[in-house]
């Protein structure tokens, strides 16, 4: 929501999921009205702790961008993300890892996992991008988000042009490895 850090909108079915996994709940925050639901405790809902004018920030924002402008940039996000999963389809090194449903894109090198590995570090290396990095089903996965404010259609096409770039030197490199 082009916020810092600790400034968060969750799209979640059940929060209680949510705030058990962020909760750093001590005994004497404990009280029945919370436990069952009977009021919403917003303290749990992200990770930070303390309280730096979160709401300001996100006013800020929305004041600035208004809400049909937010939703603008996030609808384009997400057609730039879709685009971006349709080159990985199509590229028959790489193979989506998870679904696409908004801005993030996990993908592979079907290589494997030293090259995915391999891949990621040339990349981070260079300064061109940076990709992070997760395991699914036991397999490391690169994550690509796109989410930043002046992120445009040219910034992705660079960054899978980078990609196909090191891939292809990647695979240069391993078919070499035997030769003379």
């Amino acid at each position: 929501m082009f916020t810092n850090f600790d400034c968060d909108c969750f799209y979640v079915a059940d929060r209680k999921s949510l705030i058990q996994a962020l909760s750093v709940l001590p005994e004497y925050l404990r009280n029945q009205a919370t436990e069952s639901g009977a009021v919403i405790d917003y303290r749990d809902w992200q990770i930070p702790l303390g309280r730096r004018f979160r709401s300001l920030k996100l006013w800020f924002v929305i004041r600035h961008y208004g809400i049909e402008g937010l939703q603008h940039h996030v609808r384009e996000h997400v057609r730039l993300a879709r685009e971006f999963a349709e080159w990985i389809r199509k590229d028959n090194r790489f193979e989506l890892a998870a679904p696409v449903p908004l801005n993030l894109v996990c993908f592979r090198h079907k290589a494997g996992d030293a090259v995915t590995q391999a891949l990621m570090d040339r990349l981070n290396r260079s300064g061109d991008l940076y990709l992070t990095h997760t395991r699914l089903n036991d397999k490391l996965t690169l994550r690509f988000c796109i989410g930043q404010t002046n992120t445009k259609a040219r910034h992705v096409e660079h960054a899978w042009q980078r990609i196909q770039e090191e891939a292809a030197k990647l695979e240069v490199k391993t078919s070499n490895v035997g030769s003379p």
